[in-house]
């Protein structure tokens, strides 16, 4: 006979498994730190990267004007600008990459809290339904 408390838990676990729960079962293999470290990590390569190419852009843009004026510029100062900026926008993105994946974490982990019961609740239905058909 079909229990239908089972089949609830059932179907409440396998909606879950099948949307957050792959992204929050490979969040569960690292501790909270280490996960926000390698999403900072890969923020600081990307937007360095990102940082980077904007710069050449804007110096190919800019390329008459830095030909035509390449003993006029000043270019110490050009460099600390273009390094006061790529710190700046690092700093921003650090920190909010920080913060984020720093949620994205907590809310897994309590997504999976609740899957944990689910399957714990499934599991005692399942030890009642052995011990009732083992004293029959």
């Amino acid at each position: 006979m079909i229990d239908n408390r089972k089949v609830r838990i059932m179907t409440r676990m396998s909606i879950y498994e099948k949307h957050e729960g792959k992204e929050d079962l490979k969040l569960n293999k690292y501790f909270k730190s280490d996960y926000a470290r390698l999403q900072v990590l890969k923020t600081l390569v990307s937007i360095s990267f990102a940082y980077a190419i904007v710069v050449v852009l804007v110096s190919l843009y800019k390329l008459e004007y830095l030909i035509d004026n390449a003993l006029q510029i000043d270019y110490p100062a050009l460099g600390k600008m273009i390094l006061k900026w790529y710190i700046v926008v690092l700093a921003v993105y650090l920190v909010a990459s920080l913060v984020g994946y720093a949620l994205k974490y907590q809310f897994s982990r309590r997504r999976l809290k609740k899957y944990y019961r689910l399957l714990k609740a499934l599991k005692d239905i399942y030890r009642e339904e052995d011990s009732y058909s083992v004293n029959k």
